[in-house]
């Protein structure tokens, strides 16, 4: 796997046709086309709709794509920290663990900020399914790790071992492709419209334990219609911006979808789920840095860090 083939597939995704991606990528149309299908063929699907003049991307294609820049994005930051946790030894590297969810637009908002009050810090992010972020923290691999809490379900298991505190908050809201008139494509409180395609996380995603219990409690539930289900919220909101259905998901990564158009919510504000976002760390580590940081979030825990609107809306 070249992980030259994922900016291949972002230049066609812009440009609309191989032999303008090509040029722009300074190689032969015929090279481009062969790296295309080298990464479908490492993907084992279709990531080019070819029938269409400028052809798109499919489903697929727009996941993989959402996928792989992401992940390159976390190398390029790996590298930097680990460039420059070289070039300065005595510098304590803290690193933190969340789940996707939180990983993928709440973290790097809420780290800005506290680098902007607490000072600057080397860190790095791994951002995984939780039961492995917490795995790592008990055998120390990480400093942090970063969860949603509610009332129905906690982010991490209660443990003598481990301490918690809260660091913001967000709300689990259902949203669906939006018309161009900016109305949902789906309404859920419209009780005559027959079953509701839903867009499902998986068993293993901790996040539907926050999800269930609310549908459950307001009998929705047999009028959803599973169509997806995905241990990531990306995976989700990709289809659900792709009109297959309705979907529950963090509004911190929604809310520039809805701002520009592409996602509405399907529902009142009624059905939205507040849930925290908790930090928690081992207690016996006494790590100068971690300590520090710790002690300065406790006592700003009922005054919260101003996270600037802009790193929300990127």
């Amino acid at each position: 796997m070249d992980t030259n083939w994922f900016e291949d597939l972002a230049t066609l995704a812009e440009t609309g046709h191989f032999s303008q991606a090509a040029a722009q990528n300074n190689i032969s149309q015929s090279a481009f086309s062969r790296r295309i299908r080298a990464l479908e063929d490492w993907v084992g699907a279709p990531l080019v709709d070819r029938s269409r003049h400028p052809v798109r991307l499919t489903l697929a294609g727009q996941q993989m794509l959402e996928a792989g820049q992401h992940a390159l994005s976390r190398i390029e930051s790996e590298r930097a920290s680990i460039r420059e946790a070289l070039a300065k030894p005595d510098k304590y590297i803290v690193n933190f663990a969340a789940q996707h969810s939180i990983g993928w637009r709440f973290y790097p908002a809420w780290l800005q900020a506290l680098e902007l009050e607490f000072g600057p810090i080397i860190s790095r992010l791994r951002a995984d399914d939780l039961p492995n972020c917490v795995e790592d923290l008990n055998h120390e691999l990480v400093d942090f790790v970063i969860s949603f809490e509610s009332g129905h379900a906690a982010g991490v298991e209660r443990n003598p071992d481990i301490t918690s505190l809260k660091i913001g908050s967000d709300q689990l809201v259902p949203v669906c492709k939006a018309h161009p008139d900016g109305s949902p494509q789906f309404e859920i409180d419209d009780t005559n419209a027959g079953p509701i395609p839903f867009l499902k996380f998986d068993e293993s995603a901790p996040i539907r334990k926050h999800i269930e219990p609310i549908l459950a409690e307001r009998g929705i539930c047999q009028r959803l219609d599973l169509v997806y289900q995905s241990s990531l919220a990306g995976a989700l909101r990709l289809r659900a911006r792709d009109g297959l259905g309705v979907a529950w998901l963090p509004l911190s990564l929604v809310q520039p979808d809805i701002d520009s158009g592409l996602l509405a919510w399907a529902g009142q504000s009624c059905w939205a789920i507040d849930v925290d976002i908790c930090l928690h760390r081992l207690e016996r580590n006494t790590t100068a840095v971690v300590t520090e940081m710790w002690r300065y979030l406790e006592h700003r825990q009922h005054q919260p860090l101003i996270i600037p609107p802009t790193a929300l809306s990127a």
